[in-house]
C-alpha cells in the first residue's frame, strides 16, 4: 500500500529538504529543483508552498526562531528566581542547540550568503538576533533588580554571551576534529558562563 504524506506535514518535509540542499550545495548555487527532488515533489508543486528560494530561507529562520529563541524564551520566563541560575540553564541550552548540525545550518548558511543577500541578514537580524538580544536584556534587568549583576550596557552583553557560543558553534560544525572533539556542550557553556559572570557580577563592596 503506497503511503501518502499528509499535506500539513509537507511545509516541514520541503523545508528539511531546502536545508539539505542550501547545506551541500549553497545557498545561491541550490536550485529549486533541486529542493523539490529531495522532497519528492515536482517544481510546481513545490511553488504552491513557497514562492522562491528567499522564501524557503527565510522560513528556514522563522522556524528555527520558533524552535530554538522561543524555548530560550520560555526557560528564562518560566525560572525567575535566581537570574545567575538562569543565565547558566540558558547557555547550556543554546551550546546544546549549537552543538546539534541541523540547528546550526540556518545560521551558518545565512552567515555565508548574508552579504550578497542582505534581505535575508535583515530578516535574521529581526527574527532571531534582536529577539536574544530582547531575551539578554530582560535576564540582566532581572539580576539587576535582585542585586546580581551590574547594570552593564544591554547590546554589550549580547556579544560577550553570543561572540563565544558563535565560536564554540563553528568549532563544532565548520571546523570539527572528528580526532579531537573538544570539551562537551555543558563544560563550555559553564566556561563561558563563569567567564560572563566575573565580569557581571556585582563586586564585594559595591552597589549595582
Amino acid at each position: 500500500m503506497r503511503r501518502t504524506r499528509r499535506p500539513e506535514a509537507r511545509p516541514d518535509e520541503i523545508l528539511d529538504a531546502a536545508l539539505a540542499a542550501f547545506s551541500e550545495l549553497g545557498f545561491a548555487g541550490a536550485r529549486i529543483e533541486d529542493v523539490a527532488a529531495r522532497a519528492g515533489l515536482s517544481k510546481g508543486a513545490l511553488y504552491l508552498y513557497f514562492e522562491s528560494k528567499e522564501a524557503l530561507l527565510k522560513a528556514l529562520v522563522r522556524r528555527l526562531a520558533d524552535h530554538v529563541v522561543g524555548a530560550a524564551e520560555s526557560l528564562v520566563a518560566a525560572d525567575g528566581a535566581d537570574a545567575e541560575k538562569t543565565l547558566r540553564s540558558l547557555l547550556t541550552f543554546m551550546a546544546l542547540q549549537l552543538s546539534n548540525p541541523r540547528v546550526s545550518a540556518a545560521p551558518r548558511i545565512v552567515i555565508a550568503e548574508a552579504q550578497r543577500f542582505p534581505e535575508i541578514a535583515s530578516f535574521y537580524r529581526s527574527a532571531v538576533i534582536d529577539r536574544a538580544e530582547r531575551l539578554l536584556a530582560t535576564l540582566i534587568d532581572r539580576g539587576v533588580a535582585q542585586g546580581t549583576f551590574r547594570d552593564i550596557d544591554r547590546a554589550v552583553a549580547l556579544r560577550a554571551c553570543a561572540g563565544p557560543m558563535m565560536v564554540h558553534m563553528l568549532l563544532s560544525t565548520v571546523f570539527a576534529d572528528p580526532a579531537s572533539p573538544g570539551p562537551a556542550p555543558e563544560v563550555i557553556a559553564d566556561g563561558i558562563a563563569d567567564m560572563v559572570l566575573n565580569g557581571l557580577k556585582v563586586k564585594d563592596g559595591a552597589s549595582p
